[in-house]
């Protein structure tokens, strides 16, 4: 048994609850979490890990839709525009893939370990991810993605899709958990879509989707108009979409752990399905913002949970999660900061665990043991202010700890 203690203890739970100079009692799951003085009479045999100066405890940061596979980019894709960045992945693709080595992809996994991330959502369209990851001490939810349009390709589509997921089911453990993507309305023919989420219902996989990420994709799937009608002609040959927003929300009906991706152009109907379906939306603000696309309304949710994800270094300068909540929190300018910080860390923490499906992002009795530690550059005097100067100051983290272990 281990106990942590520090100044400042963030428990991320529905109130965001706050100990100060408190401590937590933990093997691979919470024991106890109270303040130093009652821990140290509850387990007085036990040795308490003293607490430093502007100490934080936290639970570890949960990054829900990373795209691990092009991490190689940099400089190379085309920002300003989702149909112009779009064209240059297509025209990039097969370089960056290549330049997307497993070392490369396990070097940029240990800096999101570095910088306070504790499980992410890896979005795989190839299964090249698949070895960095499993070998990875990050919890990793490996979402196994389905994609294409045609029907003339479904089968083969499909039969590819279940043999990366059968790759991936191989390596289940306690900390990688295969699952299923579905790419997005605009991209996935209803076939694959249908036949995906059976097969994610009968064996209980979380399941993820990107929904209306652009003003081109709803133009699209709403009127079949707009910059992606030369897009599908020329690629594709097609010149009407292959499903409807609503038609495509409803097929995932009775999915358990289920989560959207983006959501920016979502109408308030579909926002109202999405509160039907339990889903959770994944918030990526940094790719909406460089792609030129809208920013989240945050006040059409207050009946449904978002969580924070960095999307991939395709559409981001940076895989940490502490970058991604500083964004989030200069976009929303309409928000209160201080609230606003608050509702952010809950959502990088408690929020993405539900949005995959896990036992973790809080700290409470019976909760996985992903904890952080990290030191403020100086004293909060005034506790309401904690959360926004955490977002604020934060770059990395002292200590990881994931299942009790520290990695």
């Amino acid at each position: 048994m281990n106990i942590l203690s520090a100044k400042w203890v963030i428990t991320c739970d529905e109130n965001f609850s706050i100990i100060k100079n408190g401590a937590i009692v933990f093997n691979e799951k919470i024991v106890d979490i109270d303040t130093i003085e009652n821990i140290k009479n509850k387990y007085p045999n036990e040795e308490i890990q003293e607490a430093d100066e502007n100490s934080v405890l936290m639970p570890g940061l949960i990054n829900s839709h990373v795209h691990l596979e092009f991490c190689a980019n940099s400089t190379t894709l085309k920002y300003g525009n989702f149909l112009a960045w779009l064209n240059s992945v297509i025209k990039n693709r097969d370089t960056l893939i290549e330049k997307a080595t497993q070392k490369l992809i396990s070097t940029k996994l240990d800096r999101m370990r570095k910088t306070g991330t504790t499980t992410i959502g890896a979005i795989s369209s190839y299964s090249f991810d698949l070895e960095p990851c499993v070998k990875s001490p990050l919890n990793t939810v490996f979402f196994c993605e389905v994609i294409g349009s045609k029907a003339d390709m479904a089968d083969t589509l499909f039969a590819d899709f279940k043999s990366r997921l059968e790759g991936a089911k191989q390596y289940s453990s306690a900390n990688f958990i295969p699952a299923v993507a579905i790419h997005s309305p605009y991209s996935v023919h209803p076939f694959l879509v249908r036949e995906s989420l059976a097969l994610a219902k009968a064996q209980d996989l979380a399941v993820s989707a990107h929904f209306l990420e652009s003003p081109e994709e709803f133009e699209w799937l709403h009127k079949d108009e707009g910059l992606f009608v030369e897009f599908f002609k020329n690629f594709l040959n097609q010149s009407k979409a292959v499903t409807k927003p609503m038609e495509f929300l409803t097929h995932f009906s009775n999915v358990k752990k289920l989560s959207f991706t983006h959501c920016v152009e979502a109408s308030n109907n579909d926002f109202e399905k999405i509160k039907s379906l339990g889903a959770v939306i994944n918030h990526c603000p940094t790719s909406n913002r460089v792609l030129n696309n809208s920013k989240l309304d945050l006040s059409k949710l207050e009946e449904i949970d978002f969580s924070i994800g960095t999307d991939g270094l395709s559409s981001n300068n940076s895989l940490s999660m502490f970058d991604e909540l500083r964004t989030a929190l200069m976009i929303h300018t309409d928000e209160n900061i201080i609230e606003l910080s608050k509702k952010l860390l809950k959502a990088a923490t408690l929020n993405g665990s539900r949005a995959l499906g896990l036992n973790k992002g809080v700290l409470e009795k019976q909760k996985d043991a992903d904890i952080i530690s990290f030191n403020l550059p100086d004293n909060v005097e005034d506790e309401e202010d904690l959360a926004m100067q955490i977002i604020l100051h934060t770059k990395s983290v002292n200590k990881t700890i994931i299942g009790g272990v520290v990695v």
